[in-house]
């Protein structure tokens, strides 16, 4: 079983407090999605108030295919790693929170308490394709049992629910916009802090979801997304990017790789962090 015998409780709830908050200032919140403690300090150097992990990103740097097949502790020392990495917010993406019941799920949501995160993603899609989402009852009681868990660890867990409406579904059936905006609501009304729409790109959706749904919304961008910029005009609250950064790089290792092997040249090796400045990254850490 995950601990942290290190925990600062008192500076967590502070973070937890800021991280809410960003969620409701006049931009919109840019979380990257980190994999390890190396992407998490460059996204943090280079600027950005918080940082939400991609479980795909993170079972991919363990050797395990997405879909909660990396076992809850292995995922948890991941994400326990990557909020000791840097001082900035950190959200962690527990797909279906690693249960079925309530209590099992509002047990993962203590565990990334104690692992130094201050906020969980939690999915309402499941694996049966007779059944692609969870049953909307017992997803609210599943939010309403995480929620009763951070508030007697003592933590403002700020609870990132996603409908898996788009992701599951014919995005051209337009009947899904009601499901998405009912679900949104539902769990918003039992305990959730933003909801997230995942698989959603069409401006005009993202218009109907934010102005239905009574509380702050998560878009994932990817390429053909709307900008950012144009995000944050239609009122989207909170901007993620899931496992794309890690594919992006892994991209890059295919290339290098290649190059190794069809040209034997190193063109990649230009322009790239020097050994001390990598290094540098970690030097906090290291002293510590």
């Amino acid at each position: 079983m995950f601990s942290n015998p290190n925990l600062n409780t008192e500076e967590q709830r502070k973070k937890a407090e800021r991280f809410r908050a960003l969620h409701h200032g006049w931009h919109i919140l840019v979380a990257p999605n980190a994999w390890d403690a190396a992407s998490a300090k460059v996204f943090e150097r280079a600027g950005f108030s918080a940082i939400a992990t991609t479980s795909a990103g993170i079972a991919s740097a363990y050797g395990y295919p997405d879909g909660e097949r990396m076992s809850r502790d292995d995922m948890l020392e991941a994400v326990h790693r990557i909020a000791n990495a840097v001082a900035i917010p950190v959200t962690a993406d527990m797909e279906a929170g690693y249960g079925i019941t309530p209590e099992e799920v509002a047990e993962t949501a203590r565990l990334v308490l104690e692992a130094g995160a201050v906020g969980i993603n939690l999915e309402d899609g499941t694996k049966d394709e007779h059944h692609p989402l969870a049953d909307i009852s017992l997803q609210v009681e599943r939010i309403k049992a995480v929620r009763q868990a951070a508030e007697s660890f003592g933590i403002p867990l700020v609870i990132n629910a996603r409908t898996d409406v788009y992701e599951k579904f014919n995005q051209n059936d337009k009947e899904l916009l009601a499901q998405a905006i009912l679900r949104g609501n539902a769990y918003r009304e039992a305990g959730a802090d933003c909801i997230f729409a995942i698989s959603v790109d069409n401006k005009e959706t993202i218009a109907d979801l934010v102005r239905e749904i009574a509380a702050p919304l998560n878009i994932l961008a990817r390429h053909g997304s709307p900008t950012i910029n144009e995000l944050e005009n239609l009122g989207v609250a909170r901007v993620t990017f899931g496992s794309i950064p890690m594919r992006a790089t892994m991209t890059l290792v295919v290339r290098i790789a290649e190059e190794l092997k069809q040209y034997g040249t190193y063109s990649f090796a230009q322009g790239i962090l020097t050994y001390t400045e990598a290094n540098s990254y970690f030097e906090k850490e290291a002293r510590d």
